[in-house]
Protein backbone atom coordinates (compact mmCIF):
# COMPACT_ATOMS: atom_id res chain seq x y z
CA UNK A 1 0.00 0.00 0.00
CA UNK A 2 1.19 3.54 -0.84
CA UNK A 3 2.28 5.77 2.03
CA UNK A 4 -0.72 7.40 3.67
CA UNK A 5 -0.20 10.93 5.00
CA UNK A 6 -2.25 12.76 7.59
CA UNK A 7 -2.26 16.52 7.71
CA UNK A 8 -4.04 19.55 9.08
CA UNK A 9 -4.99 22.90 7.60
CA UNK A 10 -6.58 26.17 8.61
CA UNK A 11 -7.73 29.49 7.23
CA UNK A 12 -6.78 31.18 10.52
CA UNK A 13 -10.27 32.63 10.99
CA UNK A 14 -10.92 35.45 13.40
CA UNK A 15 -13.71 37.88 14.15
CA UNK A 16 -13.50 40.93 11.87
CA UNK A 17 -11.12 43.45 13.38
CA UNK A 18 -13.64 46.18 12.66
CA UNK A 19 -15.93 44.76 15.38
CA UNK A 20 -14.65 46.21 18.69
CA UNK A 21 -14.17 43.71 21.50
CA UNK A 22 -14.94 40.64 19.42
CA UNK A 23 -12.60 37.73 18.97
CA UNK A 24 -8.85 38.27 18.86
CA UNK A 25 -6.45 40.43 16.87
CA UNK A 26 -4.61 39.28 13.78
CA UNK A 27 -1.42 39.43 15.83
CA UNK A 28 -2.75 36.99 18.43
CA UNK A 29 -4.35 34.73 15.84
CA UNK A 30 -1.05 34.29 14.02
CA UNK A 31 0.79 33.62 17.30
CA UNK A 32 -1.81 30.94 18.05
CA UNK A 33 -1.43 29.54 14.54
CA UNK A 34 2.32 29.14 14.94
CA UNK A 35 1.71 27.27 18.19
CA UNK A 36 -0.72 24.98 16.37
CA UNK A 37 1.84 24.18 13.66
CA UNK A 38 4.59 23.58 16.21
CA UNK A 39 2.39 21.19 18.19
CA UNK A 40 1.36 19.30 15.04
CA UNK A 41 5.03 18.86 14.13
CA UNK A 42 5.95 17.65 17.63
CA UNK A 43 3.08 15.13 17.52
CA UNK A 44 4.18 13.68 14.17
CA UNK A 45 1.49 15.09 11.84
CA UNK A 46 2.78 14.86 8.25
CA UNK A 47 1.56 18.10 6.66
CA UNK A 48 0.23 21.53 7.70
CA UNK A 49 -1.58 23.84 5.27
CA UNK A 50 -2.44 27.53 5.60
CA UNK A 51 -5.03 29.30 3.45
CA UNK A 52 -4.88 32.66 1.69
CA UNK A 53 -7.62 35.26 2.10
CA UNK A 54 -7.90 39.02 1.78
CA UNK A 55 -10.81 39.66 4.11
CA UNK A 56 -11.18 41.13 7.58
CA UNK A 57 -12.34 37.81 9.04
CA UNK A 58 -9.13 35.90 8.18
CA UNK A 59 -5.67 36.71 9.48
CA UNK A 60 -3.46 35.32 6.69
CA UNK A 61 -3.18 37.03 3.30
CA UNK A 62 0.38 35.78 2.72
CA UNK A 63 0.67 32.05 3.49
CA UNK A 64 4.36 31.91 2.59
CA UNK A 65 5.22 34.51 5.24
CA UNK A 66 3.59 32.45 7.97
CA UNK A 67 4.95 29.19 6.54
CA UNK A 68 8.46 30.67 6.66
CA UNK A 69 7.96 31.49 10.34
CA UNK A 70 6.64 27.95 10.88
CA UNK A 71 9.61 26.49 9.03
CA UNK A 72 11.96 28.06 11.56
CA UNK A 73 10.23 26.47 14.56
CA UNK A 74 9.47 22.99 13.16
CA UNK A 75 11.62 20.02 12.17
CA UNK A 76 9.75 17.45 10.11
CA UNK A 77 6.28 18.57 9.05
CA UNK A 78 5.63 19.48 5.40
CA UNK A 79 4.42 23.05 4.94
CA UNK A 80 1.94 23.98 2.23
CA UNK A 81 -0.51 26.65 1.19
CA UNK A 82 -4.15 25.67 1.31
CA UNK A 83 -4.54 27.29 -1.11
CA UNK A 84 -2.42 29.82 -2.99
CA UNK A 85 -4.88 31.87 -5.04
CA UNK A 86 -2.88 31.50 -8.23
CA UNK A 87 -5.20 33.50 -10.51
CA UNK A 88 -4.59 36.81 -8.70
CA UNK A 89 -0.90 36.33 -7.93
CA UNK A 90 2.23 36.10 -10.04
CA UNK A 91 3.71 32.63 -10.62
CA UNK A 92 7.28 33.96 -10.50
CA UNK A 93 6.77 35.42 -7.03
CA UNK A 94 4.87 32.35 -5.84
CA UNK A 95 7.73 30.09 -6.89
CA UNK A 96 10.38 32.37 -5.38
CA UNK A 97 8.54 32.63 -2.07
CA UNK A 98 7.94 28.90 -1.78
CA UNK A 99 11.52 28.14 -2.82
CA UNK A 100 12.61 30.39 0.04
CA UNK A 101 10.35 28.51 2.48
CA UNK A 102 11.81 25.31 1.08
CA UNK A 103 15.35 26.49 1.81
CA UNK A 104 14.45 27.64 5.33
CA UNK A 105 12.70 24.35 6.09
CA UNK A 106 15.26 22.04 4.54
CA UNK A 107 13.04 20.88 1.68
CA UNK A 108 9.59 20.73 3.31
CA UNK A 109 7.66 23.26 1.20
CA UNK A 110 4.70 22.41 -1.03
CA UNK A 111 2.30 24.49 -3.11
CA UNK A 112 -1.44 23.85 -3.24
CA UNK A 113 -2.72 25.91 -6.15
CA UNK A 114 -6.36 26.83 -6.55
CA UNK A 115 -8.85 29.48 -7.54
CA UNK A 116 -9.75 30.23 -3.92
CA UNK A 117 -13.15 30.15 -2.26
CA UNK A 118 -13.65 33.94 -2.49
CA UNK A 119 -13.11 36.51 -5.23
CA UNK A 120 -11.99 39.54 -3.21
CA UNK A 121 -8.39 39.24 -4.42
CA UNK A 122 -9.33 39.93 -8.06
CA UNK A 123 -10.37 43.60 -7.73
CA UNK A 124 -7.75 44.09 -5.01
CA UNK A 125 -4.92 43.21 -7.39
CA UNK A 126 -6.53 44.67 -10.50
CA UNK A 127 -7.77 41.54 -12.28
CA UNK A 128 -10.97 41.24 -14.29
CA UNK A 129 -13.32 38.48 -13.14
CA UNK A 130 -14.29 37.90 -16.76
CA UNK A 131 -10.78 36.43 -17.16
CA UNK A 132 -11.33 34.04 -14.24
CA UNK A 133 -10.73 30.79 -16.10
CA UNK A 134 -8.00 31.98 -18.46
CA UNK A 135 -6.02 33.57 -15.62
CA UNK A 136 -5.85 30.29 -13.77
CA UNK A 137 -4.97 28.21 -16.82
CA UNK A 138 -2.16 30.53 -17.94
CA UNK A 139 -0.67 31.07 -14.51
CA UNK A 140 -0.72 27.38 -13.65
CA UNK A 141 1.08 26.67 -16.92
CA UNK A 142 3.74 29.26 -16.07
CA UNK A 143 4.16 28.07 -12.47
CA UNK A 144 4.73 24.50 -13.63
CA UNK A 145 7.25 25.67 -16.23
CA UNK A 146 9.19 27.64 -13.61
CA UNK A 147 9.12 24.68 -11.25
CA UNK A 148 10.64 22.40 -13.87
CA UNK A 149 13.32 24.66 -15.30
CA UNK A 150 15.76 27.22 -13.94
CA UNK A 151 15.42 29.34 -17.06
CA UNK A 152 12.01 29.92 -18.59
CA UNK A 153 10.59 31.09 -21.89
CA UNK A 154 6.83 31.55 -21.81
CA UNK A 155 4.11 33.67 -23.38
CA UNK A 156 0.39 34.02 -22.73
CA UNK A 157 -2.40 36.56 -23.21
CA UNK A 158 -2.88 38.04 -19.73
CA UNK A 159 0.69 38.38 -18.49
CA UNK A 160 3.86 39.76 -20.06
CA UNK A 161 6.03 37.06 -21.68
CA UNK A 162 9.30 35.77 -20.24
CA UNK A 163 12.24 35.26 -22.61
CA UNK A 164 14.87 32.83 -21.35
CA UNK A 165 15.10 34.32 -17.86
CA UNK A 166 16.17 32.58 -14.67
CA UNK A 167 13.95 32.40 -11.59
CA UNK A 168 15.82 32.29 -8.28
CA UNK A 169 16.37 30.97 -5.68
CA UNK A 170 15.72 27.37 -6.62
CA UNK A 171 14.16 24.80 -4.32
CA UNK A 172 16.52 22.65 -2.29
CA UNK A 173 16.01 19.31 -4.04
CA UNK A 174 14.67 19.99 -7.50
CA UNK A 175 10.97 20.68 -7.93
CA UNK A 176 8.51 21.81 -5.27
CA UNK A 177 5.51 19.47 -5.05
CA UNK A 178 2.49 21.22 -6.59
CA UNK A 179 -1.01 20.02 -5.77
CA UNK A 180 -4.18 21.17 -7.52
CA UNK A 181 -7.04 22.02 -5.16
CA UNK A 182 -10.63 21.42 -6.24
CA UNK A 183 -14.15 21.67 -4.91
CA UNK A 184 -15.77 19.07 -7.14
CA UNK A 185 -15.96 20.67 -10.60
CA UNK A 186 -15.33 17.95 -13.24
CA UNK A 187 -13.03 20.27 -15.22
CA UNK A 188 -10.71 20.42 -12.21
CA UNK A 189 -10.39 16.64 -12.06
CA UNK A 190 -9.62 16.51 -15.77
CA UNK A 191 -7.10 19.35 -15.54
CA UNK A 192 -5.21 17.73 -12.65
CA UNK A 193 -5.15 14.38 -14.43
CA UNK A 194 -3.93 15.76 -17.75
CA UNK A 195 -1.21 17.80 -16.05
CA UNK A 196 -0.27 14.75 -13.93
CA UNK A 197 -0.72 16.70 -10.70
CA UNK A 198 -1.80 15.44 -7.28
CA UNK A 199 -5.42 16.39 -6.57
CA UNK A 200 -6.83 17.72 -3.29
CA UNK A 201 -10.62 17.63 -2.94
CA UNK A 202 -12.36 19.71 -0.27
CA UNK A 203 -15.54 18.11 1.06
CA UNK A 204 -17.16 20.72 3.29
CA UNK A 205 -20.80 19.79 2.91
CA UNK A 206 -23.21 17.13 1.75
CA UNK A 207 -22.33 13.45 1.61
CA UNK A 208 -18.82 12.23 0.75
CA UNK A 209 -20.30 9.40 -1.32
CA UNK A 210 -21.58 11.99 -3.79
CA UNK A 211 -17.97 12.84 -4.74
CA UNK A 212 -17.06 9.33 -5.87
CA UNK A 213 -17.82 10.10 -9.56
CA UNK A 214 -15.50 13.13 -9.36
CA UNK A 215 -12.63 11.04 -8.02
CA UNK A 216 -13.37 8.27 -10.51
CA UNK A 217 -13.12 10.86 -13.31
CA UNK A 218 -9.68 11.91 -12.03
CA UNK A 219 -8.50 8.30 -11.89
CA UNK A 220 -9.96 7.42 -15.31
CA UNK A 221 -8.48 10.51 -17.01
CA UNK A 222 -5.12 9.88 -15.33
CA UNK A 223 -5.08 6.34 -16.71
CA UNK A 224 -5.93 7.66 -20.18
CA UNK A 225 -2.94 9.99 -19.86
CA UNK A 226 -0.48 7.23 -19.06
CA UNK A 227 -0.45 7.23 -15.27
CA UNK A 228 -0.85 4.04 -13.27
CA UNK A 229 -2.94 3.88 -10.12
CA UNK A 230 0.23 3.51 -8.05
CA UNK A 231 1.50 6.87 -9.30
CA UNK A 232 -1.55 8.88 -8.23
CA UNK A 233 -1.56 11.15 -5.21
CA UNK A 234 -5.05 12.02 -4.02
CA UNK A 235 -5.99 14.13 -1.03
CA UNK A 236 -9.30 14.61 0.79
CA UNK A 237 -10.05 17.53 3.10
CA UNK A 238 -12.89 17.64 5.65
CA UNK A 239 -13.88 19.90 8.51
CA UNK A 240 -12.67 18.07 11.63
CA UNK A 241 -12.93 18.79 15.35
CA UNK A 242 -12.42 16.18 18.03
CA UNK A 243 -13.22 15.95 21.74
CA UNK A 244 -13.26 13.38 24.52
CA UNK A 245 -17.06 13.17 24.60
CA UNK A 246 -19.09 13.11 21.40
CA UNK A 247 -22.10 15.12 22.53
CA UNK A 248 -20.17 17.56 24.71
CA UNK A 249 -17.77 18.58 21.96
CA UNK A 250 -20.69 18.94 19.53
CA UNK A 251 -22.42 21.30 21.98
CA UNK A 252 -19.25 23.35 22.49
CA UNK A 253 -18.31 23.47 18.82
CA UNK A 254 -21.71 24.18 17.24
CA UNK A 255 -21.99 27.92 18.04
CA UNK A 256 -18.55 28.63 16.58
CA UNK A 257 -19.15 26.50 13.49
CA UNK A 258 -22.59 27.95 12.83
CA UNK A 259 -21.24 31.50 13.17
CA UNK A 260 -18.49 30.75 10.67
CA UNK A 261 -20.76 29.03 8.16
CA UNK A 262 -23.42 31.75 8.46
CA UNK A 263 -20.78 34.46 7.95
CA UNK A 264 -19.51 32.81 4.78
CA UNK A 265 -22.98 31.83 3.63
CA UNK A 266 -24.40 35.34 3.96
CA UNK A 267 -22.72 36.35 0.71
CA UNK A 268 -23.71 33.11 -1.00
CA UNK A 269 -27.37 32.94 -0.18
CA UNK A 270 -27.14 30.03 2.25
CA UNK A 271 -29.78 29.53 4.90
CA UNK A 272 -28.61 30.00 8.51
CA UNK A 273 -27.25 26.74 9.92
CA UNK A 274 -29.61 24.97 12.29
CA UNK A 275 -28.63 22.47 14.95
CA UNK A 276 -30.63 19.88 13.01
CA UNK A 277 -28.54 20.48 9.88
CA UNK A 278 -25.35 20.36 11.95
CA UNK A 279 -26.35 16.99 13.43
CA UNK A 280 -27.20 15.62 9.99
CA UNK A 281 -23.75 16.65 8.76
CA UNK A 282 -22.24 14.88 11.80
CA UNK A 283 -24.20 11.71 11.04
CA UNK A 284 -22.68 8.60 9.50
CA UNK A 285 -23.28 9.72 5.90
CA UNK A 286 -22.45 13.41 6.39
CA UNK A 287 -19.15 15.15 5.69
CA UNK A 288 -18.62 16.87 9.06
CA UNK A 289 -16.15 15.05 11.31
CA UNK A 290 -17.04 16.63 14.65
CA UNK A 291 -17.29 14.53 17.78
CA UNK A 292 -15.45 11.73 19.47
CA UNK A 293 -12.26 9.99 18.40
CA UNK A 294 -14.32 6.97 17.35
CA UNK A 295 -16.56 9.09 15.12
CA UNK A 296 -13.61 10.71 13.37
CA UNK A 297 -11.88 7.36 12.88
CA UNK A 298 -14.98 5.75 11.40
CA UNK A 299 -15.52 8.59 8.95
CA UNK A 300 -11.90 8.77 7.79
CA UNK A 301 -11.82 4.99 7.25
CA UNK A 302 -15.10 5.24 5.33
CA UNK A 303 -13.71 7.95 3.06
CA UNK A 304 -10.58 5.91 2.43
CA UNK A 305 -12.79 3.04 1.33
CA UNK A 306 -14.68 5.43 -0.98
CA UNK A 307 -11.74 7.24 -2.53
CA UNK A 308 -8.48 5.42 -1.77
CA UNK A 309 -6.81 8.71 -0.85
CA UNK A 310 -3.09 8.99 -0.11
CA UNK A 311 -3.41 12.12 2.02
CA UNK A 312 -6.09 13.20 4.48
CA UNK A 313 -6.23 16.84 5.59
CA UNK A 314 -8.21 17.78 8.68
CA UNK A 315 -9.46 21.35 8.32
CA UNK A 316 -9.17 22.40 11.94
CA UNK A 317 -9.29 25.58 14.05
CA UNK A 318 -12.49 26.60 12.28
CA UNK A 319 -14.21 29.87 13.04
CA UNK A 320 -13.51 31.44 16.42
CA UNK A 321 -13.08 28.22 18.39
CA UNK A 322 -10.96 28.92 21.51
CA UNK A 323 -7.26 28.18 21.06
CA UNK A 324 -7.17 25.69 23.94
CA UNK A 325 -9.89 23.60 22.27
CA UNK A 326 -7.93 23.62 19.00
CA UNK A 327 -4.80 22.34 20.73
CA UNK A 328 -6.77 19.58 22.47
CA UNK A 329 -8.41 18.52 19.20
CA UNK A 330 -4.97 18.47 17.53
CA UNK A 331 -3.62 16.25 20.27
CA UNK A 332 -6.50 13.78 19.98
CA UNK A 333 -6.19 13.73 16.18
CA UNK A 334 -2.46 13.02 16.29
CA UNK A 335 -2.30 10.67 19.26
CA UNK A 336 -5.51 8.69 18.88
CA UNK A 337 -7.27 9.20 15.54
CA UNK A 338 -4.31 8.78 13.18
CA UNK A 339 -2.89 5.64 14.88
CA UNK A 340 -6.32 4.00 14.98
CA UNK A 341 -7.05 4.78 11.31
CA UNK A 342 -3.70 3.28 10.35
CA UNK A 343 -4.43 0.21 12.45
CA UNK A 344 -7.82 -0.35 10.82
CA UNK A 345 -6.33 0.11 7.35
CA UNK A 346 -3.41 -2.20 8.12
CA UNK A 347 -0.76 0.50 7.84
CA UNK A 348 2.25 0.55 10.13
Amino acid sequence: MKKLEFGMMTFADMAPETIPGKGISAHQRIQNLLEEVKLADELGVDVFGIGEHHREDYSVSSPTTVLAAAAAITKNIKLTSAVSVLSSDDPVRIYQQFATVDLISGGRAEIMAGRGSFIESFPLFGYDLSDYNQLFDEKLELLLAINKSEKVSWSGHLRAPIHNLGVYPRALDGEIPVWLAAGGTPASAIRAAKLKLPLMLAIIGGMPANFVPFIDLYKKTSAENGRSADELQLGINNHVFIGENDEEIADEFFPHYAQMMDRVGKDRGWQPMSREQFEWMRSERGSLMVGSVEKAVNKIVMEHQLFGFTRFMAHSSLGTVPHEMVLKSTELYAKQVIPEVKKRLGIS
